[in-house]
C-alpha cells in the first residue's frame, strides 16, 4: 500500500483533532513533525484552505476553528439543500437511479471503518443530490459537505451513530422508492436533524477530552 501523501497526513492529523482547532501553523515548523519541505508543506496547507480545515492567519495559518455557528447555519442550508433534492428525486430519477441509490443505503454496515462510514455517506448524499437532475443542487452539496466534512468525521466514531444513519438513509430510500415525495422529504429532514443530534454530542465528547489538555475546541 503506497504511504499516505502529505496532504492526507496532515489532514488526518486536524479531522482526529491530533491538529486541534485553533492552534497555530507555521510552514516551517511542520517541517520536522510531517518530515517534508515547505514548498510541498505550503502546497498542502492551501489544499486544506480549500476544504475549509485551516486558514490564513497573519503570514502564518491556523486549524480552522469549529465555529458552532457555522455549523448550525450549514445544517440549516443543507436541510433545505437535501429536501429539494429528494422531491426532484421522486419526480426526475429513473427506477434504476433510485434502486442504485437503495442498494447503498442497504450495503451500509455497522461495523464498518470511520473512513468508509464517511466516504459511504458522502457518496449517499451527493448520489441524492444527483438524482435531482438540478447541477446547482449538486455543486451546492459537494461545498456543504466538504464544509461539514470535520464535523461529520467526529459524528460517525461511535458505531452506534453510524447504524443510527444507515438507517434513516433506508427509510429516505423507501420513500423514494414508493415515489412519495412528502415522505421522503420528511425522512431527509428526519435524518439529517438526526445527524445534527449526534453531532452536538460527539462535540460535547471532544470538548471535554480538549479541555483536559488545556484546548479549546474552538468558537
Amino acid at each position: 500500500m503506497p504511504e499516505p501523501t502529505l496532504h492526507a497526513r496532515l489532514r488526518a492529523a486536524i479531522l482526529s483533532l491530533d491538529l486541534a482547532p485553533g492552534r497555530p501553523l507555521s510552514e516551517r515548523g511542520l517541517e520536522p513533525e510531517f518530515g517534508a519541505s515547505r514548498t510541498p508543506i505550503r502546497a498542502a496547507l492551501m489544499r486544506l484552505e480549500s476544504e475549509g480545515l485551516v486558514r490564513r492567519d497573519g503570514k502564518g495559518w491556523i486549524v480552522a476553528p469549529i465555529d458552532l455557528d457555522e455549523i448550525r447555519s450549514l445544517y440549516e442550508y443543507r436541510e433545505i439543500l437535501e429536501s429539494a433534492s429528494a422531491r426532484l428525486a421522486v419526480e426526475r430519477a429513473s427506477r434504476e437511479d433510485l434502486e442504485a441509490l437503495a442498494d447503498l443505503a442497504r450495503l451500509a454496515d455497522a461495523d464498518e471503518t470511520p473512513e468508509h462510514s464517511i466516504d459511504a455517506g458522502t457518496g449517499f448524499h451527493l448520489e441524492l443530490a444527483r438524482l435531482s437532475n438540478n447541477d446547482f443542487l449538486i455543486d451546492a452539496m459537494a461545498g456543504v459537505l466538504t464544509r461539514l466534512y470535520r464535523t461529520r468525521w467526529l459524528e460517525v466514531q461511535s458505531a452506534e451513530s453510524r447504524e443510527r444513519a444507515h438507517r434513516e438513509h433506508r427509510a429516505v430510500t423507501a420513500a423514494l422508492l414508493a415515489r412519495d415525495g412528502a415522505s421522503a422529504e420528511l425522512a431527509t429532514i428526519a435524518h439529517l436533524r438526526g445527524t445534527g443530534e449526534r453531532l452536538v454530542a460527539s462535540l460535547g465528547e471532544s470538548s471535554q477530552r480538549l479541555r483536559a489538555t488545556g484546548i479549546n475546541l474552538g468558537n
